[in-house]
């Protein structure tokens, strides 16, 4: 008779393992490099606009202290009696906040991926022939205007180095905050006034290159269009620089009193 071989299987050594939970879309997406481009972009279209309309409304100082303070004041009653005075303004505010932090946040996280591309270090002036200035200094003109943001909320929102700020005046009947007199008591101390000036031609810099790469950051890099991209670029920061600069230089100048 033919014997049956039969084999006795061995103890099971290994442990079924469970499949990861997949992480939700977003959060993958920044995960990667091109996610973290897409949210420096992004995040800095928002602050772009932030930056031009803050400037074009802080152009009614030249019309006077009643527009200035009327146009703070309609910022503060920002869809009242719908919301609660102010809440709709420091809502915007802690969005702005948010964004600068994702900002920030991609900024250096892709510093730290290129810097592990790249161990080695340029060797030779020769190798920054492809980068400009602006992009060069983009670390230290964002360390500045990072400052530039604290001192200014400190100054002209919050009142902690400005004693002027959060003044109440009675303006066409009305009271509201002195935001003029703020102002102008602000740039009479000629070293904030100066700091202002050097923060904001950084913050042009800024921009510049940062205008000139939103178009990378989301693949719109044509070269067809850079001549188009680089005046936008020029443009919009000259705007900035011009209209913000142009501040404390006029209460300097005795323009503004």
């Amino acid at each position: 008779m033919a014997q049956v071989v039969t084999s006795q299987r061995g103890p099971v050594t290994g442990t079924a393992t469970a499949k990861k939970k997949r992480r939700p879309f977003l959060l993958d997406l920044y995960s990667t490099s091109v996610g973290k481009k897409y949210v420096m972009g992004a995040t800095g279209i928002m602050m772009m606009g932030f930056v031009l309309f803050h400037m074009i409304g802080n152009l009614k100082m030249y019309l006077g202290a009643s527009h200035l303070n009327e146009y703070a004041k309609f910022l503060e009653n920002l869809l009242v009696p719908i919301a609660p005075e102010g809440v709709v303004l420091w809502i915007l505010r802690g969005g702005l906040i948010t964004a600068l932090a994702l900002h920030l946040h991609a900024a250096f996280s892709l510093t730290v991926l290129n810097r592990k591309a790249r161990p080695v270090k340029y060797q030779s002036a020769r190798d920054y022939q492809v980068a400009n200035f602006a992009s060069r200094t983009m670390r230290l003109s964002g360390l500045v205007v990072l400052a530039f943001i604290f001192w200014h909320l400190s100054d002209l929102t919050f009142g902690g180095v400005n004693s002027e700020t959060g003044k109440m005046i009675m303006e066409n009947g009305h009271e509201m905050k002195d935001v003029y007199g703020a102002v102008v008591y602000s740039f009479n101390r000629v070293p904030v006034a100066l700091f202002y000036v050097v923060a904001n031609i950084l913050l042009g810099i800024h921009l510049f290159h940062g205008a000139w790469s939103i178009f990378q950051s989301f693949g719109w890099n044509n070269p067809r269009f850079n001549s188009w991209r680089r005046g936008f670029a020029t443009g919009f920061a000259a705007l900035i620089v011009v209209g913000n600069v142009s501040f404390p230089i006029a209460v300097m100048a005795g323009i503004v009193k």
